[in-house]
């Protein structure tokens, strides 16, 4: 995956003018690159198909003939995921002893320049060589349900992935450390929960300047102050949804948030948002050091829709779909209780289906699960309206879940974009809504079709407990990766461990849902639903 477009580097955000959507929209488009098989690329096998991998520093596809093909690749792949470090810019940066230590309860001193405090006992740190292993499952066959494959004969390749977490040495002085924290996009649970966190460890280090950027990137225009944050601050932030600092889509260029970040003396930036935010990040990052600033970017994948690539899931998601569990029921209330009902509940995915197919396996009350990753026929022999005929002839109701993003072609193309540069899709879910009562009237058989939409309901809340854990590991790693002196990097976890990751491997293209693997296997056996083409 080749690093971002030299568009990302002269404009980032939207303010308001039409030209300026046009430019933040290709600056995103181009950090997205779309699937299929282009220049710059290696074809992967995967099932029975091939799918598109960017590679960094070869044009051409893995020579499966050349004997060191495996040895090559792994190469490649060290390169590509290793993560930049103060080092890599600024070979003459200091480090120091770490002064996160949590044998060390006593309040951290002020007179750091006298030395810092460490317990040399403590075996709480990460060494800078630990790895995690990005893929775990040795598939036999291309055809196995949700093979990745590299070659046809499935040939086993490790890759490895920086661990995360606290290291022996740090990069910066806490007492010359003046933090910032941002958050944009949409909202999404579990963002105060990280805000809160990056904010507590950043004290244990001993970080006395912290700020938080009100309302994303434009809060680093000048209209709008800082907000002095501590622990006193954020204790109890989490215990509601939204976002203490607030959040906003657009805001200046790169060149004017570097000019700001520098001029409010900023050496810390966390960055809370999703794909686009995160590419934003990256063109700061790279901006700071075009510049020769020794500036930490770090960034914490935000999306309730869970399209962040090689992660297991990002924050917000699992409240998600918890949250979506009340439309649910409520849908299949309204729609057991009613003479041949039906429910119909509209759910977030713009381009993934993750939300709608584990809200589908989660409440066990739907029939029908419509996903933007697989195509559907609305009428005909095979379609949607003649099998929901057929489950209200022998269940007498029925309960559709269909994500935001499914459909599309069956809706009018409004033509326009939000400021992020995104399609504003079409409304699938009234859509089926009118067609079934369009269906059921013509073939002259009743149908009572009540239709649900919670999409913002279930990003507005407080995060559940898992997402709680979730957000405060995260938060605390951020700031571990930030005093560990990496930059242009995002933390997830993968695998069920934490780990560092460079942004542009992460933003390259959605992730989306295999409509072969095993979870999708799981929904249709939980739903019963056929193909519906």
């Amino acid at each position: 995956m080749g690093s971002l477009s030299p568009a990302i580097s002269s404009k980032l955000l939207l303010p308001t003018t039409s030209s300026d959507r046009t430019s933040f929209h290709a600056l995103i488009r181009s950090s997205f690159r779309c699937r299929g098989v282009r220049p710059n690329m290696i074809q992967v096998c995967k099932r029975s198909r091939c799918i598109a991998s960017a590679e960094k520093n070869s044009k051409s596809a893995i020579d499966f003939s050349d004997p060191e093909w495996k040895t090559k690749f792994e190469e490649d792949f060290e390169k590509r995921f290793n993560i930049p470090h103060m080092r890599d810019f600024f070979p003459d940066a200091v480090s120091y002893p770490s002064t996160f230590c949590l044998r060390m309860r006593t309040p951290v001193s002020e007179e750091f320049a006298q030395g810092y405090p460490s317990d040399e006992e403590w075996h709480g740190y990460i060494n800078n060589n630990d790895r995690v292993l990005l893929k775990v499952i040795r598939y036999s066959s291309p055809t196995s349900a949700g093979a990745e494959c590299l070659d046809p004969d499935c040939t086993w390749v490790e890759q490895w992935i920086h661990r995360a977490g606290p290291r022996e040495k740090i990069y910066f002085k806490p007492e010359d450390v003046k933090a910032a924290i941002i958050t944009c996009g949409g909202l999404c649970p579990g963002l105060n929960d990280v805000i809160r966190q990056i904010v507590i460890t950043l004290e244990i280090y001993g970080v006395k300047k912290i700020v938080g950027i009100p309302f994303g990137y434009r809060g680093f225009g000048n209209e709008l102050a800082e907000i002095p944050l501590s622990r006193k601050v954020v204790q109890n932030v989490h215990l509601s949804g939204g976002s203490l600092l607030g959040v906003s889509r657009g805001g200046p260029n790169v060149s004017e948030i570097v000019d700001s970040m520098k001029e409010r003396g900023i050496n810390m930036l966390f960055v809370l948002g999703g794909n686009g935010t995160h590419a934003g990040a990256n063109a700061i990052h790279n901006e700071l050091i075009k510049r020769g600033l020794k500036v930490a970017v770090v960034g914490v994948p935000k999306t309730i829709d869970n399209d962040i690539l090689l992660m297991d899931k990002t924050f917000g998601f699992d409240t998600a779909v918890e949250e979506a569990q009340r439309a649910i029921n409520s849908a299949y209330i309204e729609a057991h209780s009613a003479y041949r009902g039906v429910g119909i509940v509209k759910l977030m995915g713009r381009s993934s289906g993750f939300i709608a197919m584990q809200a589908a396996l989660a409440s066990g009350q739907i029939d029908i699960c419509l996903i933007p990753e697989v195509p559907f026929e609305l009428h005909g022999p095979h379609g949607v309206l003649k099998h929901l005929k057929y489950l209200l002839e022998t269940k007498g109701s029925a309960v559709i879940c269909v994500a935001e993003g499914a459909g599309q072609n069956f809706v009018e193309k409004t033509n326009a974009k939000d400021a992020s540069g995104n399609v504003v899709l079409g409304d699938i879910g009234v859509h089926i809504q009118q067609e079934i009562k369009k269906y059921f009237k013509e073939i002259g058989d009743p149908a009572d079709v009540k239709y649900i939409d919670p999409t913002y309901m279930i990003r507005a809340c407080r995060a559940n407990a898992s997402d709680g854990i979730l957000c405060t590991v995260l938060g605390q790693n951020a700031v571990h990766g930030a005093f560990a002196g990496y930059s242009g990097i995002t933390v997830g976890i993968c695998n069920t461990h934490y780990v560092y990751l460079p942004i542009p491997e992460v933003i390259s293209y959605p992730r989306t849902v295999d409509p072969n693997s095993r979870m999708w296997h799981r929904c249709l056996t939980s739903t019963g639903q056929p193909d519906f083409i």
